[in-house]
C-alpha cells in the first residue's frame, strides 16, 4: 500500500513539475510582437482585447473583428494557421485596442525592462496591463493607459 502511495505522489510531483515547465514555457520574446501583430491583423482583428502566448509559437487574441463579431483565436506563428476558432454575435459594438496602441503599451513596457511577455490585455476604461518577465527571469507587470504615451504603474516580484 505504500509503494501505491508514494508512486502516486511521485506522479502528482512529476506532472506538477512538467506543468511548471510548460506554464514557464507560455511567453514571448517581446522581439517578435511584430510577428504576432502579423498574424492579428491577418485574421482580420480591428480591435483588440487580449493577447495569451500559449507556447513558444502560438498565442489566443480575444477581440473584435468589426462592429458585430467577436472573436476568440488561438494562432500559429510559425505557420500561420488558426488552431482553434470561437466567433459570437455581440451587442454593444466593438472596444480594444488598435494595433499602434498595442506597439505603444509594450515599448513603454520595454522601456520599464519587460524581455518576454505572457499577457496584454485592456479594459473597458483603456487600462493596458502587460505581465511577463524582465532579462533577469523575474515577473514584471506594466500598466499604461491606452492612448497615452508612457506607464502608469510598474509592479516587480
Amino acid at each position: 500500500m505504500k509503494r501505491k502511495t508514494l508512486a502516486a505522489g511521485s506522479l502528482a510531483t512529476l506532472m506538477l513539475a512538467a506543468a511548471s515547465v510548460q506554464a514557464s514555457d507560455a511567453r514571448l520574446a517581446t522581439e517578435r510582437l511584430d510577428e504576432v501583430l502579423e498574424q492579428v491583423t491577418g485574421f482580420g482583428f480591428q480591435h483588440i482585447q487580449e493577447i495569451e502566448a500559449k507556447g513558444r509559437d502560438s498565442v489566443e487574441v480575444e477581440g473584435w473583428l468589426d462592429d458585430e463579431w467577436q472573436a476568440e483565436v488561438r494562432l500559429s506563428l510559425e505557420s500561420g494557421e488558426s488552431l482553434e476558432e470561437e466567433r459570437k454575435r455581440r451587442d454593444g459594438g466593438a472596444w480594444g485596442m488598435s494595433e499602434e496602441d498595442v506597439r505603444m503599451a509594450m515599448e513603454a513596457a520595454v522601456a520599464e525592462g519587460l524581455a518576454e511577455f505572457d499577457e496584454l490585455q485592456v479594459d473597458r476604461d483603456g487600462r493596458i496591463e502587460i505581465e511577463g518577465r524582465d532579462a533577469d527571469g523575474r515577473e514584471i507587470e506594466v500598466r499604461s493607459q491606452q492612448g497615452e504615451s508612457g506607464v502608469t504603474d510598474v509592479e516587480r516580484d
